[in-house]
């Protein structure tokens, strides 16, 4: 099952006539204006909008900045979006790729078989959009966890030794020399620096999976290596998941990320630009 589509596969598979997948807009930007005002802007037909903070998130606290929902409150959003199990899903952000693979490692961990995101996000979109709201059948999806790999804090420490861990945070944030959200700069002991950036082209769009296999494989991340990420808060680390899936690499997600390891003092914590 392919991971990404394309706009013009997305705009042949929304053709009349054709079984429409459920679009699914997630816009949201760390630190950026919500994204549910850029959706009543515009967005793509028959699409529903998705809140990342509240439905693709728990609130802050102990696990982090964002935390993986209630599985009550991601189910029922889900559900409220037209969710069907049998029904493909494609989800799409502004361009830069985060929300929208947040919403695919979502969907794809609680057990639904079809998820794509939206190669280049709405900025690649040449299509139509609308301001009308669609109001979808009640889905049935109910999640399910345990459809991919996920990591806690003593799982994460543990793979940094054994195996291949990326930090898909900035490079200057890996080395400590900023950290302008969470209390403490640095990283995991162990971890390899591999910002998401570098996953991406100029247009936001992904890589092909020949140069993110190549790219992944200098840093040991490679078929049949174990192969873990993180980054502030899980966000971009699952559009890293994203792009490694596209690179033929199964890897697993610190969904805590640095947010919750940096919260404990007691967490060791490494600085510069080798792993410590």
């Amino acid at each position: 099952m392919t991971a990404i589509i394309s706009a013009a596969g997305l705009a042949d598979e929304t053709a009349p006539g054709r079984p429409a997948p459920v679009l699914l807009d997630v816009r949201w930007e760390l630190g950026g204006p919500p994204g549910r005002p850029a959706y009543a802007a515009g967005h793509l037909p028959g699409a529903v909008y998705v809140d990342l903070d509240t439905e693709l998130a728990g609130p802050p606290g102990a696990g982090g900045r964002h935390p993986l929902p209630d599985l009550a409150v991601f189910g029922a959003a889900m559900r409220r979006a037209g969710v069907r199990r049998e029904r493909p899903v494609v989800v799409y952000d502004g361009g830069q790729g985060w929300a929208a693979a947040r919403a695919w490692w979502l969907l794809r961990y609680t057990g639904h078989p079809s998820v794509r995101v939206l190669d280049g996000g709405l900025a690649a979109w040449t299509g139509p959009l609308t301001t009308d709201v669609p109001a979808p059948a009640e889905g049935d999806f109910s999640p399910e966890p345990g459809g991919l790999p996920l990591l806690d804090a003593d799982g994460a420490a543990a793979l940094a030794r054994r195996g291949v861990l990326l930090d898909a945070r900035a490079a200057e944030r890996y080395r400590g020399e900023v950290e302008p959200v969470d209390p403490v700069a640095g990283h995991i002991p162990g971890a390899l620096s591999a910002p998401t950036s570098a996953n991406v082209t100029g247009d936001g769009r992904l890589r092909t999976a020949d140069e993110l296999a190549r790219r992944f494989a200098a840093l040991g991340a490679e078929a049949g290596a174990e192969v873990g990420v993180y980054c502030g808060s899980g966000v971009s680390a699952a559009h890293e998941v994203l792009a490694l899936t596209v690179a033929g690499v199964d890897a697993a997600l610190y969904a805590g990320s640095w947010s919750h390891w940096s919260a404990d003092p007691r967490r060791p914590v490494a600085t510069g630009p080798g792993p410590g």
